[in-house]
């Protein structure tokens, strides 16, 4: 994870900085210093901290960083975060990519303790899917996991999860879980295998063929996925998704469903706002 932060890191610097904050550069020598902290400009859950002290190592390990929150803390509107001392150039440097990159982890955190919150006192874990931002995806899975969210497959690589379109390009549930069992073993691979399902007849087949690790209940009626999970009677683990809100959430998680997996933590999460100011 500490290669993946310093590699989206550095290429979000060159990105930004380019071959120079001539903004800055115009305006202060390279010995000038001052002093800055960031505040909370709303409430929410606060994810990022780990992330800014990546961030102010790469671009100046020389600044003096007071750490007043730790991820994963609730924040008020007008606390401070954390407050900075150093290189102007540096901390000018570093605002607005450490500010876009902590709003959004903080926003999707705060999202999914949302999520988390609204069926705590049930077993249903809430999952992230891939609906995520290209070449963010590292900080917005970590900021799921802070806001107490489970990460699902990281990309295409880490876990088979077959989907409609493969079944029907395939010929079907049966065909593709045999032929999806076989390129496993052929290929030594150690990966689970999530298949979904659009009714209960396609529960039926995949219990049948016994392979898959999970069965993924998409679109699914609150009324039909209760049907569907007292049918798997605890044979496999089991997930739903698909039009599932913070609104509709607890009718889903109460069918003793397994895992929810929403896109809406990531995709839909609005930023916490955050500001760096002079101090």
């Amino acid at each position: 994870m500490e290669q993946d932060l310093e590699y989206y890191l550095k290429s979000a610097i060159a990105e930004d900085i380019g071959s120079g904050d001539f903004s800055s550069l115009a305006c202060f020598p390279e010995d000038h210093k001052s002093t800055a902290k960031i505040i909370a400009k709303e409430n929410g859950i606060i994810a990022g901290i780990e992330v800014a002290k990546s961030l102010f190592n790469i671009i100046d390990p020389q600044l003096d960083i007071q750490y007043l929150k730790d991820d994963g803390d609730i924040i008020y509107k007008g606390e401070k975060l954390l407050k900075l001392k150093g290189k102007t150039l540096s901390i000018l440097k570093t605002e607005r990519l450490l500010l876009n990159i902590m709003q959004r982890m903080s926003g999707i955190a705060t999202t999914t303790q949302k999520y988390v919150s609204a069926i705590k006192d049930l077993p249903t874990r809430i999952l992230d899917t891939r609906k995520t931002t290209p070449n963010f995806r590292v900080f917005e899975k970590m900021a799921v996991v802070i806001g107490g969210g489970l990460n699902h497959r990281f990309g295409l690589y880490d876990m088979i999860m077959i989907k409609d379109n493969h079944i029907d390009f395939c010929g079907g549930i049966d065909a593709t879980l045999t032929k999806t069992s076989k390129y496993i073993n052929e290929n030594n691979l150690d990966l689970k295998v999530i298949i979904e399902v659009r009714n209960i007849n396609d529960i039926e087949l995949v219990l049948e063929n016994g392979t898959a690790n999970r069965i993924l209940l998409d679109n699914f009626s609150p009324e039909l996925l209760k049907e569907g999970i007292e049918l798997i009677n605890g044979q496999i683990e089991t997930e739903a998704s698909g039009n599932i809100n913070i609104y509709n959430l607890r009718k889903y998680a109460e069918t003793g469903v397994d895992y929810i997996s929403t896109g809406a933590i990531t995709y839909s999460a609005k930023i916490l706002d955050l500001s760096l100011i002079a101090s």
